[in-house]
């Protein structure tokens, strides 16, 4: 069975269809899975199933009060991702689908959500992306759908709504590292200019500053590289240019952030202007082929 994402009122405005998905190698199958009700939604990104099932929206990382060290409970883009959620999923029938890992190490399914209603299917993660109350993610043996996923998360970006009006969520300058190890733990999204592509045997870095020790840094594994061969051949080009690296902070030397998939880089004709301050003039449209598409379902 195959399905295409279309609008959800209010939070998204309808999407192109696809009109022959054999011909649109760029768009995203899925494993179709069962249809149920949900009873409860947990947070932003987390709903309970009337079998009892835990299902974790892969993809769309919902804001927390930890994101700006707030109070539990108090951080108003927290509770508008599970408003947003509820008022999207609570008490309606909905599919999940399937890329690849099917659970996390708690057991949760980790699926898409598509909202089952008069003869639609609608698809979650988009909805909450495009407007604003989630960013695109992925770990490792999840990261399907990563391009839709972005496409949708670029809309709210470049409109400014939602969490993108925080300033919290801002791209952070790669040649602040002090800013950037205060997010150590958190997810962000880095950007500046690559002065060198260093390799070695088992990685290879992508290097913001002529010290290494202590300035920020990206690091894509062998196994990544491997994995992604095009992938590894574009790196040394990217020296000198303008990227954007998103990632959960860690401190090897200097801040880091490791490389688990090619969408967690955005090249250099996919970087937004920063968002710290209004564009003076109005912002350019995604670059060609990254504007959302379809999600497909194929029957079990």
């Amino acid at each position: 069975m195959l399905t295409t994402i279309v609008g959800l009122a209010g939070l998204l405005a309808p999407l192109p269809l696809m009109a022959d998905p054999a011909a649109s190698p760029a768009s995203c199958t899925l494993e179709s899975g069962p249809i149920r009700t949900v009873t409860r939604v947990v947070d932003g990104e987390t709903i309970v199933l009337d079998d009892g099932k835990v299902v974790r929206l892969i993809g769309a990382l919902a804001p927390r009060a930890r994101d700006a060290d707030a109070a539990a409970g108090a951080w108003p883009p927290e509770l508008d991702t599970v408003k947003a959620l509820s008022d999207l999923t609570l008490a309606k029938r909905v599919k999940l689908a399937f890329s690849e890992r099917k659970l996390d190490r708690y057991g949760r399914a980790l699926a898409q959500v598509f909202v089952v209603e008069r003869g639609r299917e609608d698809w979650v993660q988009g909805a909450l992306l495009a407007g604003g109350h989630a960013r695109a993610y992925g770990v490792p043996e999840s990261f399907g759908c990563a391009r839709e996923l972005s496409a949708h998360e670029a809309q709210a970006r470049n409109r400014r709504l939602g969490l993108w009006s925080n300033g919290v969520y801002r791209s952070l300058p790669a040649d602040h590292p002090g800013e950037i190890m205060k997010q150590r733990g958190k997810y962000v999204r880095v950007t500046g200019t690559i002065i060198s592509v260093g390799r070695t045997k088992s990685a290879t870095y992508l290097n913001f500053s002529n010290d290494w020790r202590t300035d920020f840094t990206a690091r894509i594994d062998k196994k990544v590289l491997s994995a992604n061969p095009d992938f590894d051949k574009s790196l040394d080009a990217l020296a000198n240019k303008s990227v954007t690296v998103r990632g959960w902070i860690e401190r090897r030397n200097g801040p880091l952030i490791d490389i688990a998939d090619p969408s967690q880089i955005e090249g250099p004709d996919a970087v937004s202007a920063p968002e710290t301050m209004p564009p003076k003039e109005a912002r350019p449209a995604p670059p060609e082929g990254a504007e959302p598409s379809a999600v497909n379902l194929k029957a079990l």
